[in-house]
């Protein structure tokens, strides 16, 4: 019952926006290539389905494979840190600088150096998710408990067995946090990407089929694309927040959401 209430709340929300919109577009008589009402853009998104499905699966493994690789990146390179402090100084400014360094800038070399489209596309979405991946487990391994370490020390424990019994569990929930980050940023930086290539033809994402909408001013479709990417941002994190819910469970403060009276 409680899960109902507090669905309840923002579906209501959501349906009272997308009412609003409908009237205001009505209302105005704005024409279509200018603002869709929410209704058109459904319709379109049905009469197009066969190819914006298509194209959304390409965007989706683009996304969830730039994640994958980000985390396993992200926690390998953040495990070394942990255990061997003068590699930490040595690579985390290369680190620092893949982050600071904007994809559009970056995503057109990347293209040019790489001879597969997708391949490139991959790359630049795992460049965007990576250092959220990174940084915020290095800040959960440095969070263990310095008693903790003490102990461990006492005990003679090696760099795995500190890092398995001690880093690992304290690091879980920042990682669970970065990775709600990243999931956002992968989306972005992989949509990005393929607008700076310009790919084009089948194997293609929503991005090209965005493109492709505006060039033509068909304003409905670029509505019908973005609202499939919109839903793919919130799946990627709402599945997050299952994922963070089923591993701290009630042991930890942040995956419990706070309760109003």
């Amino acid at each position: 019952m409680n899960g109902v209430r507090a669905a309840a709340l923002p579906t209501l929300t959501l349906l009272g926006l997308l009412l609003a919109w409908e009237a205001l577009v009505r209302g105005a008589e704005i024409p279509a290539y200018t603002l869709p009402a929410p209704s058109l853009v459904a319709l379109t998104l049905w009469q197009h389905l066969g190819s914006l499905m298509g194209s959304w699966w390409f965007t989706l493994k683009i996304t969830l494979g730039a994640l994958g690789l980000a985390c396993l990146g992200g926690v390998l390179v953040a495990a070394l840190f942990a255990l061997y402090r003068p590699l930490e100084r040595a690579l985390l400014p290369v680190a620092v600088i893949l982050q600071v360094t904007p994809i559009v800038a970056v995503a057109p070399l990347i293209l040019i150096y790489v001879d597969s489209t997708a391949a490139a596309l991959l790359l630049c979405a795992w460049i965007v998710a990576f250092f959220p991946i990174l940084s915020n487990t290095v800040l959960g391994l440095r969070a263990a408990d310095p008693q903790l370490r003490d102990l461990l020390r006492l005990y003679r424990a090696t760099p795995w067995q500190r890092l398995r019994f001690l880093l690992m569990p304290s690091a879980l929930p920042y990682f669970l946090a970065g990775l709600k980050i990243s999931g956002g940023l992968s989306l972005i930086g992989a949509v990005t990407a393929e607008m700076v290539a310009g790919a084009a033809g089948r194997d293609t994402g929503l991005a090209s089929r965005i493109l492709e909408a505006s060039f033509r001013t068909e304003t409905p479709k670029m509505f019908a694309a973005l609202s499939l990417l919109v839903a793919t941002g919130v799946l990627i994190f709402w599945l997050s927040n299952l994922l963070s819910r089923a591993l701290l469970g009630r042991w930890h403060a942040g995956a419990t959401e706070t309760t109003q009276p």
